[in-house]
């Protein structure tokens, strides 16, 4: 029983390692994302197997009266858990998540990439908005991403954008308080994906309005990224306004 409590850690702890290589493989060039997923998704079902092993083994270690495999078998039950619940929670949001990589606030007239036009003409998803069959698919998903109206002016506000996009990590690519326009890039913390965010102010009298628009460079869908990324934006201004 000790040499399967030795294989079911070792199985349970080499998918772990499997599951988080898959995405930093990706984040630095290694591989396509497409291979990180299939390699995650096989991390998944070794993680699986692992952790019901190391449960097995705990359960006789505890019968033994082995404390050495007892703790071996509980961190490879955490080990294989987790190679297996992350992929999990992944599948589970891309379900829950419409298959769309491009999520703005104004789907009649999205704020436009103009710094980065040439880095999103080049990524797999392109530069052109999707239409009005995204904008449709959004909204059904996403009714609460909307424009932000803000009592403050333009100038004003246009601070405040940047320092809240700042305050996120966003890496600022162009402030052009002229145009009353923000552009920024954000990465997912895995997969090491690259989206980019315009910021567009637009003057409402003594207030302004923010519009948003966050897209993915590659990808279908973004698995729910987009919208959450701009809730973080409103809920970031909101603590500082």
């Amino acid at each position: 029983m000790r040499k399967f409590a030795a294989f079911a850690f070792g199985l349970a702890v080499l998918a772990a390692l499997a599951a988080l290589g898959a995405g930093l493989g990706h984040r630095f060039g290694l591989w396509d994302y497409r291979f990180g997923f299939q390699l995650l998704r096989g991390a998944a079902w070794a993680g699986l197997a692992g952790a019901l092993g190391c449960l097995a083994a705990a359960v006789w270690a505890v019968r033994e009266h082995a404390l050495g495999a007892l703790l071996g078998a509980l961190l490879g039950l955490a080990a294989g858990g987790a190679a297996f619940g992350v992929p999990w929670a992944v599948i589970e949001r891309a379900q829950a998540a419409p298959p769309i990589h491009d999520i703005t606030t104004d789907t009649r007239d999205p704020p436009q990439f103009v710094a980065l036009a040439a880095a999103r003409r080049a990524s797999p998803n392109g530069l052109a908005y999707g239409g009005a069959a995204v904008a449709a698919q959004q909204r059904r998903a996403y009714p609460d991403i909307v424009p932000l109206a803000l009592g403050a002016h333009p100038p004003a506000a246009f601070e405040l954008c940047l320092e809240a996009a700042r305050g996120l990590g966003w890496k600022i690519v162009a402030a052009n308080p002229a145009a009353l326009r923000i552009e920024a890039t954000d990465r997912t913390p895995l997969f090491g994906f690259r989206d980019d965010i315009v910021i567009r102010i637009t003057p409402l009298e003594s207030a302004s309005r923010i519009d948003l628009r966050s897209a993915s460079r590659e990808g279908r869908g973004d698995l729910g990224t987009n919208a959450r990324r701009i809730r973080a934006f409103y809920r970031e201004m909101a603590r500082r306004g």
